[in-house]
């Protein structure tokens, strides 16, 4: 999962939030850098740590049939471990059997700001392959900041309601002073509402609490599945942590080279491969809303029809029209996995005749917005986690228009929105505290990187970089759609990763696996 503010706001995505270098960027990586190795060259169960290290979880029913949760603590500022805590909320189903017990497995979906818990619970800890939850206990940590730990609130359900309806494809000094006054206003709200937590909830901060996590549940090493962001996380816990590795997937891989407007412009490109396949599939339906020409004209006419509902907005059947940041987040959710597509079809179907319903709940869902008006926490945690680990793209509006161009190269169908997307962390309250660099966690033991060569939200070319980079990285590779790989319908793809977990041994580097 991947995604950043509103519309394109939303499909700069759940990953990324717009950030690039500078001399402040390279200010923060020595800082960061300089941190990671003191990190590694000091064990970090000692001295004021020792009591988080040492705690006992107290496990207790959840609700949910079969699963136990509990509250880790760790320090809000690792830099000062004295000065207060974070309560994070985790969970875990214990291993079914038969066979002997591997440990634990814990599991992130990305984001971020996508529920672990949330994802362990509903699928990770009932859906993952039988022979790997017989051998490990399943579990779940909600990052700091999302979700059941302290999360990040920035917006009343009204004012994010409209947020997410702001322009995002500015035609005039009017309408770009709206949308800078939009991401002003989330953050601003994020510091009102947020400020103890919001300058602790770094992807380096997370993947120490992860450390802690470890120790707590009694393991030497750990095994983890991250997808989307949650490969940066178990990425940079590899750097932090190399000889605590036991077996990483990372599926869906982020780049941690790239700055975040290189991200952003790399995502973007994602989305048109993906909406190519889509419509390339399209057009072979009669019933087709962007006609039987071509892929290409199905583009122009996707265009055609986001440049009409700028202009006017359709009813939907409530108080919220259809204008083009809707529009445009309803077709982006729907390029995430393959199985949308019908349901788009059918949304653009009624869309263009008039009736926005359909793609209106594409967008709500993309949102994680409820039927009552109010909204989960992803989008806010998203923000604040991706614009601290980055310094920000642009310096202001004047740097978005410059880049349009090539955003629109990379996307004709994206490209405009998606840029001006980047433009949020301009105006974060916080100094970003990480920078875009290598990681490649020397000593680390064997770490399975995996990769869709049709991925919309982490191009393919993500996994191949961040494999090359890992020194002990291997890259299985899916040919196909979607986001992910893992638990896809490719028994390829899940052959190879549960004999990973199982048995410790990765596929052979550069192992290739076709659509079903």
């Amino acid at each position: 999962m991947l995604r950043t503010s509103a519309t394109a706001l939303a499909a700069a995505g759940l990953i990324l939030s717009g950030c690039t270098g500078g001399s402040d960027a390279a200010a923060s990586r020595t800082t960061t850098e300089a941190a990671v190795r003191a990190s590694a060259s000091v064990a970090p169960e000692s001295g004021a740590l020792k009591r988080y290290y040492g705690q006992k979880p107290k496990w207790r029913e959840c609700g949910v049939t079969g699963f136990q949760c509990a509250t880790l603590l760790a320090p809000l500022d690792y830099a000062k471990p004295d000065g207060g805590d974070v309560e994070l909320a985790v969970s875990r189903i214990r291993a079914t059997g038969p066979g002997k017990r591997l440990g634990s497995l814990l599991v992130n979906p990305g984001g971020p700001g996508g529920s672990a818990v949330g994802y362990l619970e509903g699928y990770a800890g009932i859906g993952y392959p039988a022979p790997v939850r017989a051998r490990y206990d399943m579990v779940a940590v909600d990052p700091r900041g999302v979700a059941r730990s302290e999360p990040v609130e920035c917006l009343t359900g009204p004012r994010m309601d409209a947020y997410t309806q702001v322009d995002q494809t500015p035609d005039d000094m009017a309408e770009t002073n709206a949308l800078s006054a939009a991401f002003k206003e989330f953050a601003a709200g994020c510091q009102k509402r947020s400020g103890k937590v919001l300058p602790h909830v770094s992807t380096v901060e997370t993947a120490r609490d992860m450390d802690i996590l470890r120790a707590v549940l009694g393991d030497e090493k750990l095994s983890y599945v991250g997808a989307s962001y949650g490969t940066f996380l178990g990425a940079t816990y590899a750097e932090l942590f190399p000889g605590r590795v036991g077996r990483l997937v990372l599926d869906g891989a982020m780049d941690p080279s790239l700055s975040a407007l290189e991200l952003n412009r790399d995502q973007t490109a994602g989305f048109e491969t993906a909406f190519r396949a889509f419509a390339a599939d399209c057009v072979r339906k009669q019933d087709c809303p962007l006609g039987t020409e071509s892929a290409a004209a199905a583009g122009e006419a996707l265009r055609a029809f986001f440049r009409d509902v700028d202009e006017k907005p359709v009813p939907t059947g409530e108080s919220r029209e259809l204008g083009e940041s809707l529009a445009t987040t309803g077709v982006i959710a729907a390029m995430y996995d393959e199985g949308a597509w019908p349901q788009l079809r059918e949304a653009l179907t009624r869309a263009i005749g008039g009736e926005g319903s359909g793609l209106l709940a594409l967008a709500d869902s993309y949102y994680e917005r409820e039927a009552d008006g109010t909204y989960a926490n992803l989008m806010y945690a998203n923000a604040a986690v991706n614009c601290l680990d980055l310094p920000a793209a642009y310096a202001g509006p004047a740097d978005a228009e410059k880049a349009v161009p090539s955003f629109e190269k990379a996307s004709p169908v994206f490209g405009e929105g998606l840029a001006w997307a980047a433009l949020n962390c301009t105006y974060w309250p916080m100094r970003p505290t990480g920078s875009p660099h290598r990681i490649t966690a020397d000593g680390a033991a064997p770490i399975l990187v995996v990769g869709t060569t049709r991925d919309p939200a982490t191009p393919y070319k993500w996994a191949r970089s961040l494999a090359a980079q890992l020194s002990s990285g291997t890259l299985l590779t899916y040919e196909g759609d979607g986001h992910t790989a893992y638990g896809r319908g490719s028994d390829c793809v899940d052959t190879a990763i549960n004999a990973y977990l199982l048995e410790g041994t990765p596929p052979q580097d550069g192992k290739r696996c076709s659509q079903p």
